[in-house]
């Protein structure tokens, strides 16, 4: 991948539990755009993109209290103008640190703003970096301690994609955010910062992908090999797009699937029925894998099996509740093998 970074910035807040003060700390002057800061930024972009929970949003039409300008505004007076990055950056730091002194929140971390170019697009990432602390054997062999960013923990991130706000506002789906986990106040404290509200459903889009080419492959008489290969496609095009962070799109989604002509396509199916999907759209890549993989679990079982295996290798029987599994992989066979060894060789209890 090649990422160019036009600008970035840091800044350091601090908010201990029980306390409505903040502490805020800004950089001096603009960062120097290095090597090492180029590949800290591709790493950080990979992170972000692997982040499964994500929504889509924009920003909110009326701006909101007790600020003069809302982050869009101020984002807006940055690409206006390039020479404004760090009083943008500033004044959104600002903004972050106002809205955390309202919630009994305890947060520590580093704020980055970042505008760069990646794979034909423009984005601009603001994320609250998590900071962890970690031990390590020091020159005069003591345990001594530090504190480093980890990136695996990030929750409270949005990216902006500039083309998409700058050409389909009325979209709403021009801003993702990682979706919290730990309850909305959360996140919330971190939306309500940047002035965004949610829009698009990636889960529900994906959902209503998977239907369709339910349909369509049982519509269109494949045999159960072209059905496979056609899920297979859907699969295989939705995680390219989700490791490069772009939208599926239901056009270029039809023609990497296997098809006749353009009056038997994928496409002209989803416009002939009214699927409700949007022609491009985010998706949530957990669904899509259920395209060709069952998987569950519950009371200590775990079960996956690819969708060609069923009724063949494996076979349910409703009535009694029963799952055959007919090929069982070698691994768990020699592990089942050993159990039955050891269970054989035990002394019975009378």
């Amino acid at each position: 991948m090649s990422l160019i970074i036009t600008n970035i910035d840091l800044h350091y807040l601090t908010k201990a539990e029980n306390s409505s003060d903040v502490t805020l700390k800004a950089s001096n002057g603009p960062i120097a755009v290095t090597e090492k800061m180029s590949s800290f930024v591709e790493s950080l972009h990979t992170v972000y993109n692997s982040k499964g929970s994500k929504a889509f949003g924009g920003f909110k039409s009326e701006p909101a209290e007790g600020f003069n300008k809302p982050f869009d505004h101020l984002m807006q007076d940055y690409l206006d103008d390039p020479e404004e990055f760090i009083p943008f950056s500033n004044q959104a730091s600002f903004r972050l640190k106002q809205e955390l002194e309202k919630y009994e929140l305890s947060e520590t971390g580093y704020l980055v703003t970042c505008h760069y170019e990646m794979l034909g697009g423009q984005f601009l990432l603001v994320a609250l970096l998590p900071i962890t602390e970690h031990f390590y054997v020091d020159g005069e062999l003591n345990i001594a301690a530090d504190q480093h960013i980890d990136t695996s923990k990030l929750t409270l991130a949005a990216r902006i994609d500039l083309f998409a706000y700058r050409d389909n506002r009325e979209g709403g789906k021009y801003i993702s955010f990682i979706k919290g986990r730990a309850g909305r106040k959360v996140s919330d404290f971190f939306l309500d910062f940047l002035n965004c509200e949610e829009g698009v459903d990636p889960k529900e889009q994906s959902q209503t992908l998977v239907e369709a080419v339910e349909d369509f492959v049982n519509v269109s008489q494949l045999d159960a090999g072209e059905k496979q290969s056609t899920r297979k496609e859907l699969l295989s095009y939705c995680k390219e797009q989700k490791e490069t962070g772009r939208e599926v799109n239901l056009k270029e989604l039809s023609e990497a699937m296997p098809q006749e002509s353009e009056d038997n396509s994928f496409y002209k199916f989803c416009q002939e029925n009214d699927y409700g999907m949007e022609e491009s759209f985010p998706h949530d890549q957990t669904v899509i894998n259920k395209v060709t993989k069952y998987s569950g679990y519950g009371a200590g079982i775990s079960v996956s099996f690819e969708r060609s295996h069923f009724g063949r290798d494996v076979v349910y029987d409703p009535n009694r509740g029963s799952l055959t599994i007919n090929k069982v992989p070698p691994n768990l066979k020699d592990q089942l093998m050993k159990l039955l060894a050891d269970t054989e060789s035990a002394p019975s209890e009378e």
